[in-house]
């Protein structure tokens, strides 16, 4: 069964050639060709869920790429970076507000009856199936230890 976002990006990339859009083409190939590496490595069909993991993951390289070219003062690589992000968040869900992630919080605490930092990983467990790609995990691992202390 081939992924309805796997598609998507695919109707995505050929619509970027007819409209002669290089960097946005760029992006997209970069992506696609990510997936293909992650497929032909573990010799899987990627699903939905790990197609949103690669895009977060490049995101997440683009975010630290950015910082580091504004240390240096090279205003114009950030901007391309910002340009990739912007490309790539496109087929990312939703994200979910403050208060959605705290109510998520709150419930896989209260279904865990987690009251300790040793218990957090059960919590995260729950929370990343729940928000996977919805939600940045580091704030919300943040939110989950600072309830937990």
């Amino acid at each position: 069964m081939t992924s309805l976002l796997k598609n998507h990006i695919q109707e995505d990339m050929k619509n970027a050639m007819r409209a002669k859009e290089a960097e946005r083409l760029g992006v997209i190939r970069l992506l696609l060709s990510a997936m293909k590496q992650r497929e032909v490595d573990e010799r899987i069909e990627l699903s939905d869920t790990d197609i949103i993991n690669i895009i977060n993951k490049m995101i997440k390289q683009r975010l630290d790429s950015s910082a580091q070219f504004q240390t240096a003062n090279r205003q114009d690589l950030v901007v391309k970076e910002q340009a990739e992000i912007e490309i790539l968040s496109v087929y990312l869900p939703k994200q979910i507000s403050d208060a959605e992630i705290d109510i998520a919080i709150q419930s896989a605490i209260n279904h865990t009856q987690a009251k300790t930092m040793q218990e957090m990983s059960k919590v995260m467990t729950i929370l990343k199936e729940q928000l996977a790609g919805r939600a940045d995990m580091a704030k919300v691992s943040a939110k989950v230890k600072s309830i937990l202390t």
